[in-house]
């Protein structure tokens, strides 16, 4: 067991719940411009964020406003709390388009939503063949309904991902003779960069407006790339992680923009994702067995017993269970797992995967559970339910990915006190510590080569240390259980970043 006591760590328990967000000092306004946000729409990662910074910054005493389209898939409950504010007309090239635009707030944040129904009343958020141009007309929409947000002048407008990365080109090209837009400031992050909002180079002109002299801001290769915009643009490049911001300076994670990266390196930095400490919380999640904490981590195995019953496999506490959460592709790692997995399941190990994918990652489990149904159970399905029961009952989490610019995943595993087996790349090196022996710190395992062998010689490890060494495990139970990935926490760094405008 972990060596603190039970009354010490109750006590501290306490505090925590009992902790208070510190405002700060920083007083501008900002206006976070975003594709998709939690509760209204989501299909990504970038919905959490979108949803969960503003209110870290607007509880730390910051008007941080959020602005998206209003799609049709919104739900109507959510809609009727909307109010309409005012409706504006938007020159996009030779275009003249209705902009209408909505306010609601939601747990004390304020929602901004841009209403065009020819671009948003469809079924979906992307994949349209015109999604170029309704991306643009958001952008330009985000800066032209400012006129209307009564009163409300952002300092700083916050850019995520490509759909919104030609904020800071409109901005500059078109906003900056006005008094009201003189003074704003710019971030642009990119949450994958592989996306990018690349389109023919007749955009330029027929589509976005842009005058000669400033086509070569989105220009690339004689295409347009809306992402190389806002990189060009922005008074602020950041990415999801240090060590992803790295990464995308060389040509194997850059997909081409590490070039330009290269050239704007001033401007670059990374700041890792948060999670929702108050849905990810093996003390209240509904979804397990029987809930815990650290100072009653006794109680966990009591779900791995559960769970292990529920998936019709040996009931054994001493069996190690390994836990794996994600899509089934080459970038989660999945083909470093496909040759090492029966020595894997060899070593007596229970290993359980949730996800779907890639049909041949699909039809590789269930052949293999088929020769082990003691050992593995492969979940083809996504159920959040199922997600948290395995982050409950696993001893460790599996994620070997190929790259990965944050991922929430090994930060929600830790929480859980299941102990990563990561590769050390993007948000996974900047999150999880490699264990050492000599000093007792660490928060879990990795290894750097995308080599199956290495992949394998971590999880020997990992199970190595379970079986035999159980005080270093519980030290680094301790470890990862401690560590503090709350967004009232990250928020402090993107206040930092703010500052620096």
């Amino acid at each position: 067991m972990p060596t603190e006591s039970k009354t010490k760590k109750a006590t501290a328990a306490k505090k925590t719940a009992t902790k208070t967000v510190e405002k700060t000092d920083f007083d501008k306004k900002i206006l976070f411009a975003t594709s998709e946000a939690v509760p209204y729409i989501k299909t990504g990662g970038l919905a959490d964020v979108a949803g969960a910074l503003p209110k870290a910054l607007n509880d730390r005493g910051i008007d941080c406003r959020v602005i998206l389209p209003l799609y049709m898939d919104i739900k109507q409950e959510l809609r009727e709390g909307m109010e309409f504010v005012g409706n504006i007309y938007i020159h996009l090239s030779w275009r003249y388009q209705y902009c209408g635009l909505f306010k609601s707030v939601y747990d004390g944040v304020t929602y901004y939503f841009i209403d065009n129904e020819f671009y948003f009343k469809r079924s979906g958020l992307y994949g349209y063949f015109d999604d170029g141009e309704r991306f643009a007309f958001f952008a330009k929409a985000i800066l032209e309904s400012i006129k209307l947000m009564d009163g409300f002048v952002p300092d700083i407008i916050h850019s995520n991902d490509w759909q919104t990365a030609l904020v800071p080109v409109f901005l500059d090209v078109f906003f900056r003779e006005d008094e009201r837009y003189r003074n704003i400031k710019t971030v642009y992050t990119i949450h994958n960069i592989e996306f990018q909002g690349r389109y023919t180079g007749y955009m330029s002109g027929d589509v976005l407006g842009l005058p000669d002299w400033a086509r070569e801001f989105v220009d690339y290769s004689g295409d347009v790339n809306y992402m190389k915009g806002g990189i060009e643009r922005a008074n602020k490049v950041t990415t999801v992680s240090q060590t992803y911001a790295r990464e995308i300076l060389n040509s194997y994670f850059g997909y081409g923009m590490n070039d330009i990266l290269v050239n704007r390196q001033y401007k670059l930095s990374g700041i890792i994702n948060g999670i929702d400490v108050k849905s990810n919380d093996p003390k209240t999640d509904k979804n397990a067995y029987v809930n815990y904490d650290l100072a009653t981590f006794d109680k966990k195995v009591e779900n791995k017993l559960a769970f292990q019953d529920a998936l019709g496999l040996p009931v054994d506490a001493n069996i190690p269970m390994i836990g794996m959460v994600g899509r089934l592709t080459h970038q989660k790692g999945l083909d470093l797992i496909a040759p090492i997995i029966t020595r894997i399941l060899d070593m007596g190990v229970q290993l359980v995967i949730l996800g779907t994918g890639d049909y041949k990652y699909e039809e590789m489990l269930r052949n293999i559970q088929s020769r082990y149904p003691n050992n593995l159970r492969s979940l083809i399905t996504f159920s959040s339910d199922l997600a948290s029961k395995i982050y409950c009952s696993s001893d460790m989490f599996l994620m070997p990915s190929k790259f990965e610019p944050c991922g929430l995943s090994q930060m929600i595993a830790m929480r859980y006190g299941t102990l990563p087996i990561v590769r050390e790349t993007g948000g996974l090196k900047d999150t999880v510590i490699p264990y050492d022996y000599t000093t007792g710190q660490g928060t879990g395992f990795t290894f750097y080569s995308y080599n199956a062998y290495d992949l394998l010689n971590a999880i020997e490890r990992a199970v190595g240390m379970y079986r035999d060494y159980k005080e270093d495990w519980f030290k680094i139970v301790n470890n990862a259980m401690k560590q503090d990935f709350s967004w009232e926490n990250i928020s402090l760094r993107y206040i930092d970043l703010y500052k620096q405008l």
